[in-house]
């Protein structure tokens, strides 16, 4: 764990891991989502004949899935549910797989409505297609509740409409658990959380393998291990998905990553919880914060595990606090999670926001992106989380500084102006991509309700704040990078950070600041997104040789490697 927060509190951690959580894949078949390529495929499929491709034909393929797949379920024993709208299906399964024991493969199959790809035929009064037009309509979803060996639980939800386009829907949990359980290693697990692990080293070197190149192989393996024998095959059977050529290809709409945190006291993970909920909450501009109230209190220590414990699954109802920030289609989250676990979690919505490519080839990168989501979002909680400034830092901060060899302003927190323009920079602090100085004056005018703020001031203050921030080296002018440099405080953005604010509890997990001096955050007065204002980074020199001694300019590390 790199980021400042699990260092922080590591000696009250009996354990971490990273894990991918939620995947969710698009099964498509490109040819039938074009005219052309729709025809073709048509015509494959009935030896060359366009005679019985109209809207009738059509619907009757769709009534035929239907048919053949209550047929299949009544003859195996397999419930069929139809699910009204607002249902939660994945609570349905789980329910039925708390009360049933399920062998491999289909054992729940639930029907719903959802939008999805139809074509509509139009014929002359000759009986000549003059047009065949795709459309998205709410028709019929089969999802098929599959038990996989390697994966466990996973879902298959397939529209019965030719093109018949489906989802493939996967949690990594459930795949590190049959491995985990193949090993030996004992765990308890609630839901997709793993709450107490009797070797957190081995199950974390586990989890880590979701984020190789290898999963891809493994992803398409499960998905045509059971799209084709156990859901297509009530469309097209085998004979005819030959004959038609007719193959799915994968791309990746949805995926969560999560950080999971495993304190070995519940008592003490409650406090440092509570306690940065509510120093973070109003800073980092978290618009939905919750408290669920359990029915029990959390224990103070957890049970011992052996490597052959038996797999425990549990819902107890312990408190849980959830606060979200949401950027677009993307989300980051913290939460609570069972007895012992504090889960902070990244999520791609729709992948195609990530801006990575969507393919299936790329899920490692959409998975490393998500891993660098999740380590910006806690060392940002963790800047906030520590208010603390060196003695003298106020008294600096109004002073003018420099850039390399601009002059700039100070920053003078008696204005308004500048203390708006100093929360807005830590709300966006932790942005997944960044901000840019457009972002700032927007979010300043958005939360002080003046259109006068400008971007030119939003720049001015970024280039203060970053003027400010290299002058406070600990090393003085002319210091040099740090390959350990210590974790960061409380930016000078944090309009909370006093003088004389002590390390936030506990005291034992705080950084030694009198005999290591912190530095500040990096930050940029241009317009091209910058590094998150709470990052902690090491001053890098970009100026040749020949530069004065104590001259140096700062620029942030991601730019500067770009």
């Amino acid at each position: 764990m790199s980021d400042e927060l699990s260092k922080r509190y590591g000696e009250l951690l009996t354990g971490a891991y990273d894990c991918v959580d939620r995947i969710v894949l698009n099964a498509y078949f490109s040819l039938g989502h074009n005219p052309g390529g729709f025809r073709v495929w048509w015509r494959r499929l009935h030896e060359g004949s366009e005679e019985h491709l109209d809207n009738t034909h059509l619907m009757r393929m769709a009534g035929r899935f239907s048919r053949r797949v209550r047929a299949f379920a009544k003859a195996n024993g397999i419930p069929v549910i139809d699910c009204g709208r607002g249902e939660r299906k994945h609570q349905i399964a789980e329910e039925y797989l708390a009360t049933h024991t399920v062998g491999a493969g289909v054992f729940l199959i639930l029907v719903a409505r959802a939008a999805a790809t139809v074509w509509e035929v139009k014929r002359s009064a000759k009986g000549v297609i003059g047009n065949i037009e795709k459309k998205t309509a709410y028709v019929n979803h089969y999802s098929f509740h599959i038990m996989d060996a390697e994966w466990g639980h996973l879902t298959v939800k397939m529209s019965g409409h030719p093109p018949f386009g489906a989802q493939v829907i996967l949690n990594g949990h459930e795949w590190v658990a049959c491995q985990a359980q193949t090993a030996g290693i004992g765990y308890t697990k609630e839901g997709n959380c793993f709450t107490a692990v009797a070797d957190p080293q081995a199950l974390a070197q586990v989890a880590d393998t979701l984020s190789q190149h290898a999963t891809i192989g493994r992803l398409r393996q499960v998905c045509d291990r059971w799209i084709y024998s156990a859901c297509l095959c009530f469309g097209l059977d085998a004979a005819e998905q030959a004959r038609s050529g007719f193959g799915y290809d994968y791309s990746v709409y949805q995926v969560e990553y999560s950080r999971n945190l495993l304190f070995g006291s519940g008592a003490q993970m409650d406090r440092v919880v509570n306690t940065m909920v509510d120093r973070t909450r109003s800073r980092l501009d978290v618009p939905m914060l919750r408290t669920l109230f359990g029915a029990k209190q959390r224990p103070r220590s957890s049970a011992d595990l052996s490597p052959r414990l038996a797999v425990v699954i549990e819902t107890p109802r312990w408190d849980l606090t959830l606060f979200k920030v949401h950027f677009g289609r993307l989300t980051l989250k913290g939460y609570t999670k069972g007895e012992h676990v504090l889960r902070f979690e990244a999520v791609a919505h729709n992948t195609k926001q990530l801006g990575c490519g969507r393919t299936i080839e790329r899920f490692p990168q959409i998975v490393t992106r998500l891993a660098g989501m999740t380590e910006r979002f806690c060392t940002t909680l963790d800047c906030v989380h520590t208010g603390y400034l060196p003695d003298g830092t106020l008294d600096q901060l109004p002073l003018p500084a420099r850039i390399g060899r601009t002059r700039v302003g100070g920053i003078d927190l008696n204005k308004p102006r500048i203390r708006a323009a100093l929360a807005a920079v830590l709300t966006l602090a932790a942005a997944p991509g960044g901000f840019t100085v457009a972002d700032l004056a927007a979010k300043v005018q958005a939360t002080t309700g003046q259109t006068s703020y400008t971007i030119r001031q939003a720049a001015t203050t970024c280039a203060s704040s970053a003027a400010k921030t290299c002058s406070s080296s600990p090393a003085g002018h002319g210091a040099t990078t740090s390959p350990h440099p210590p974790p960061a405080p409380s930016p000078l953005c944090s309009p909370s950070a006093t003088r004389s604010s002590a390390p936030s509890w506990p005291v034992s997990a705080a950084p030694d600041w009198a005999a290591s001096p912190p530095t500040g955050p990096p930050s940029t007065a241009t317009t091209r997104p910058c590094a998150s204002a709470c990052r902690p980074s090491s001053p890098t020199s970009a100026s040749p040789p020949a530069v004065p001694r104590h001259r140096q300019h700062f620029v942030d590390p991601d730019s500067s490697s770009a």
